[in-house]
């Protein structure tokens, strides 16, 4: 198992970033080399991890899903309430039905059992779609309407209603009866009456047991400046106790299946987000951290599921299959349910890349039609696998590239998503003390914010030697930051701010010179008066520390 983690970790790592360099999507890598590790191939997985790998990909979409809902926007998600509800259901249900006619049509199934195969091809990936999501609302991509909060809670939907739809069907067809419910007076509902009410229930209850999990996060992991006592002590510690409850809210839903486990952990997110923004804030970036593995295990172990073998028979008439639901069904789907929205023309294009992508589901459940002994199951298997083959690399490479496109760019609100920053700062020094005191500030900001340095010395005159211990200064106090130190001769005020235009920083750090006379007051030197009077950027002025007024 270990040499195994080593493979998965590993190869699926580098695998993503060669894809990543020919301009393809990371996860196209990370599926070819779960195929080239798995049983299909070499065989480098070993069985025991093959065995566990339902259990990880749902750690690792429980990963996604805290994460979206980490980043959903209550404010937009009012404003697009009616088309997220409306993307939840008729998309992925016009979806199914029209596979299940093309499946009629294509290998003679009945419509029952093209039916059953329409909601395994019909369920969208959270693992392709979330991740998309959350990039473009870090770039602000189709914020101003919510099209990507309208899109993400649509997806988590769109599965609740798919999965409770080909778990009533998979009994039907294996058993050939299914049971009722009989109320009192000898009203009896048939499964298929049940099923609205049992849609509407997992859906409440999935809501109302994440809301539960994060107010009971929220008192106990929440805390002011004023308070001593805190169960977390660092982020790390956050980020563990909330991944073990939103995991326990998927494990519960398992053995309690009244409720959607991955909505209540969606809606955990967002509760948690709307009761202790703070907290949110420190897990949004803790589970960053969580997804950079969690998504390399999830798609290499998607790819080590994938059996090729059973896809030769059903190549062209399966691809027919995806194109009818895609560009049929769902494209019908999409269309009700922006009927009426403020949505444009492109914004309503955008769906078909933003919408359509297929991974997780399909590898959960495509292989248990054949497993229950369902007539047809090798082709449900062979019809799943190919749609991860072509919809998830399809589906993580039209996102970013259509989004530009087709949606407009609004004003990204960093009290929903983890914006990834590394800012750049200026060090401007010269030959006095003061030059120490910058350097040890700007070392301490490096650190606290993830930044690199670039260290300017203003030369007076040509002199080696000062300008080497300078330098050998700014590498012992800058070690462990990325800097780059450079020596220029000039008006200090003008090379300053030249300088800061050259290498486009984000902030300025200057020394605080000059006295008056007469005085032991500090004041501020010319050179940062000139600085703060034109400079456009964010200027630290930095005294000495252990001058006593």
């Amino acid at each position: 198992m270990l040499e195994s983690t080593i493979w998965i970790l590993l190869g699926g790592f580098f695998a993503g970033q060669v894809a990543k360099r020919l301009k393809a999507p990371a996860l196209l890598g990370m599926v070819l080399v779960g195929i080239l590790l798995g049983p299909q191939a070499t065989a480098a997985i070993a069985t025991e991890v093959l065995n566990a790998a339902d259990s990880l990909r749902t750690i690792a979409v429980m990963v996604i899903l805290m994460k979206a809902g980490l980043g959903l926007d209550r404010e937009k998600l009012a404003q697009q309430s009616s088309v997220a509800v409306r993307l939840g259901f008729l998309p992925a249900a016009c979806e199914a039905i029209a596979v299940a006619f093309a499946a009629v049509w294509l290998f003679q199934f009945d419509f029952l059992t093209g039916l059953l195969l329409g909601c395994i091809v019909g369920a969208e990936s959270p693992a392709v779609i979330l991740p998309g999501m959350l990039r473009l609302k870090q770039l602000g991509w189709g914020v101003k309407k919510g099209i990507p909060d309208a899109i993400l809670l649509g997806s988590a939907l769109s599965d609740v209603l798919l999965l409770l739809v080909f778990s009533l069907l998979l009994a039907f067809l294996s058993q050939g009866v299914t049971s009722g419910l009989t109320l009192w007076g000898g009203l009896s509902l048939t499964p298929l009456q049940l099923l609205p009410f049992q849609v509407v229930i997992q859906v409440a209850l999935g809501l109302s047991f994440g809301a539960m999990v994060a107010l009971l996060l929220a008192s106990i992991l929440g805390s002011s400046i004023l308070d001593r006592q805190k169960w977390a002590q660092n982020q790390v510690h956050e980020t563990l106790i909330t991944a073990a409850c939103a995991l326990t809210l998927v494990v519960l839903a398992t053995h309690l299946p009244i409720f959607s486990g991955y909505l209540a952990v969606m809606a955990m997110g967002f509760f948690l987000n709307e009761l202790e923004t703070p907290l949110a804030r420190s897990l949004r970036e803790g589970f960053n951290s969580l997804w950079a593995v969690a998504e390399i295990v999830l798609f290499v172990l998607l790819g080590a599921s994938i059996q090729i073998d059973v896809l030769e028979a059903s190549l062209l008439s399966g691809l027919l299959l995806l194109a009818l639901g895609t560009l049929v069904g769902r494209s019908i789907g999409w269309y009700l349910a922006t009927l009426g929205s403020n949505w444009t023309v492109k914004e309503r294009l955008f769906l078909l890349p933003g919408n359509s992508a297929k991974a997780t589901v399909q590898a959960a459940i495509g292989a248990i039609p054949l497993a229950v002994g369902i007539e047809g199951g090798d082709i449900m298997l062979a019809i799943a696998a190919l749609s991860i083959l072509v919809s998830a690399p399809l589906g993580a490479w039209a996102i970013p590239t259509f989004a530009p496109k087709l949606l407009e760019k609004g004003e990204v609100d960093p009290t929903k998503v983890a914006i990834a920053y590394s800012p750049t700062f200026l060090a401007a020094i010269d030959s006095s003390a003061f030059a120490g005191f910058v350097l040890a500030k700007v070392a301490e900001l490096a650190r606290s914010r993830n930044g690199q340095v670039v260290v300017l010395y203003v030369r007076e005159a040509d002199d080696p030697e000062r300008t080497l211990k300078l330098r050998l200064q700014a590498q012992r106090l800058l070690a462990d930051v990325h800097h780059r130190f450079v020596a220029e001769m000039g008006i200090p005020a003008a090379v300053i701010l030249a300088a800061a235009e050259t290498y486009k920083v984000d902030e300025l750090i200057i020394g605080k010179r000059g006295h008056r006379e007469n005085s032991r007051e500090t004041t501020i030197g010319s050179v940062a008066c000139k600085i703060l009077e034109s400079s456009t950027w964010p200027v630290l002025v930095v005294e000495n520390p252990s001058y006593e007024k």
